[in-house]
């Protein structure tokens, strides 16, 4: 096999700020033959772009799998198509790379992962944070064992005011809900990664409806006002999460709260040895990692020295989406292991439905 095919499924926005141009910086391992959206102007529009000499469109996800020639397949539709697309795209002997959240509700990613199982295909899930350098180095560092360890994390996701207005971000039918299962995912996946923990004992969690039905709360939105009366899902939710060795993680998300500082995608670890702290977001001109422990009498912080990575090799540096994209098509060219596992991407939405569980009912949510 020269070239992967790769058909799309969904050419909104993921597909054209993330995956298009990734699979373009891949182009030595991979063509796009097939692009598929519901509104067909946009998987024109992509196809022209991105597509190979000869590329097709459809407007039905079940007709661009019938080709016998696509290899891969990338989902990237609103969260609440994710399962019958995934499902669909295994039962006709496809790869699946499906956007994060794995599904929008724990049923529906059990049927993804045994449907895969039964395909005997490689499957990933879209956490490109991942790939950054300071989370790279994190990973690293837990993996060595630099933090001893880690009892207590804290998954950072806020936003002061980010609230998407395109799309079905604000419809919860589509998405599943708002800036918990959008940007909270991204966090609590970087926290259980790094920590390598992924057995949750009992959760509890709020989620909050207060600003996204309020007109001034609109004032100084980074994509602009929003529509209060078109807006369903929750502005903010914070869960407490305690996994099975006693191990605490705090999540906190939001597209809109009052509140100084904007982190995210960003994760605080407490070791016995030490602890690390990466900031990210609108409140950071750059993302960093600290490292912070008592050495020679006294408490210090370490930090990443600038600079140093090597670009236009592979291996050296890129952005996260390319990086994610190259190491998923080496594993199916391969027969490797991508670094999203299933598995994984399955408790990060066992995870997140509790804490929505437990907000509705007023009750902690136990696992078995």
């Amino acid at each position: 096999m020269d070239k992967l095919k790769i058909g799309i499924i969904g050419c909104g926005g993921i597909a054209n700020q993330k995956h298009l141009p990734s699979l373009k910086a891949n182009a030595d391992k991979c063509e796009i033959v097939a692009f598929c959206d519901i509104i067909e102007e946009r998987a024109v529009k992509a196809c022209q772009e991105y597509g190979a000499p000869g590329a097709k469109v459809y407007t039905d996800h079940q007709e661009l799998l019938k080709d016998p020639e696509i290899d891969v397949v990338h989902v990237l539709t609103p969260n609440v198509a994710h399962c019958e697309i995934t499902v669909h795209a295994f039962e006709a002997g496809k790869h699946v790379m499906c956007e994060k959240p794995m599904a929008a509700n724990t049923a529906d990613a059990q049927k993804m992962i045994d449907a895969w199982k039964k395909s005997g295909k490689k499957f990933t899930i879209g956490y490109q944070n991942r790939f950054r350098p300071e989370v790279q180095n994190l990973k690293k560092a837990c993996e060595a064992g630099d933090l001893g360890e880690i009892y207590y994390g804290k998954a950072h996701a806020v936003r002061r005011r980010a609230v998407p207005t395109w799309g079905v971000f604000p419809n919860k039918a589509l998405q599943g809900g708002g800036p918990l299962i959008d940007i909270g995912t991204h966090a609590l996946d970087m926290t259980l990664w790094c920590m390598d923990n992924y057995e949750p004992a009992r959760v509890s969690g709020s989620v909050f409806y207060k600003l996204g039905h309020l007109q001034q709360a609109t004032e100084g939105n980074l994509f602009g006002p929003w529509d209060p009366e078109t807006y369903e899902v929750e502005d903010s939710a914070m869960g407490f999460i305690v996994m099975k060795d006693g191990t605490t993680i705090n999540l906190e998300a939001s597209w809109a709260i009052n509140m100084s500082e904007s982190r995210e995608a960003s994760t605080t670890l407490c070791g016995t040895k030490a602890g690390a702290e990466i900031f990210s977001g609108m409140s950071y001109p750059a993302d960093k990692i600290v490292y912070n422990r008592g050495r020679n009498g006294q408490l210090m912080d370490e930090t990443l020295a600038g600079g140093g990575a090597v670009a236009y090799f592979e291996g050296g540096s890129a952005a996260p989406g390319v990086v994610e994209c190259n190491q998923w098509l080496k594993a199916i060219l391969e027969d490797g292991e991508p670094v999203v596992k299933p598995e994984q991407a399955f408790v990060v939405t066992q995870i997140l439905e509790a804490i929505y569980k437990s907000a509705e009912t007023g009750k902690e949510v136990v696992f078995d």
